[in-house]
């Protein structure tokens, strides 16, 4: 006659059975919080970080606001902002100009930016009326030449800036810019933006 054979006890089941939930359990905090590691990493450590880029202007990336480069904060809207530390000439006058045919071949999306001048001196009585003749909408702020010399990169050129509807400081330009290149990047920060 045969033995019957004993059945398997419960506590041997459950051991492998918990030893493998213990492992789903790693993998899937591995798979959660692992990205995250690795990406504060990559910015920490600097690898694996691309060296090509898709915008043309000096990424600002400091969390600067405008009030740090001596403009005042009113604008709750994306702004192409001039700033003139000195008189606003040939280049500065160039700026402006781009920075109001930006704001139109937005489009569509044109109510969701501005175009402002900050100054540091008066301007000539001749394009201040030129600026009141042409361009109604430019919205205009003092500029703060002690405040602009410690944030600002070349504190004696114009230069234009895309600020964002937090006043926080995305791309800076020189004078030399070109126009596609600043719309492209401009409506390329509109359709990434929820905000503005």
């Amino acid at each position: 006659m045969g033995t019957a054979m004993n059945p398997p006890s419960t506590s041997d089941i459950r051991l492998p059975n918990r030893r493998r939930g213990r492992w789903q359990l790693i993998l899937i905090l591995l798979l959660a919080i692992g990205p995250m590691i690795l990406a504060t990493g990559m910015y920490k450590l600097q690898f694996w970080v691309p060296d090509s880029r898709s915008y043309h202007g000096e990424l600002i990336g400091t969390g600067q606001t405008r009030a740090e480069i001596g403009v005042p904060s009113t604008d709750d809207r994306w702004q192409v902002l001039v700033t003139a530390p000195g008189d606003c000439a040939a280049d500065c006058q160039q700026l402006v100009y781009l920075a109001r045919q930006i704001q139109v071949a937005l489009g569509r999306d044109a109510s969701r930016a501005s175009h402002a001048l900050a100054s540091a001196r008066p301007l000539s009585a001749e394009y201040e009326a030129r600026l009141q003749r042409e361009y109604p909408q430019l919205q205009r702020y003092p500029l703060d030449l002690a405040t602009f010399a410690k944030g600002a990169g070349n504190p004696q050129a114009p230069q234009l800036w895309i600020v964002d509807p937090h006043s926080n400081l995305v791309l800076r330009y020189d004078a030399k810019v070109k126009g596609k290149d600043l719309l492209n990047d401009l409506r390329h920060l509109l359709k990434l933006s929820n905000i503005g």
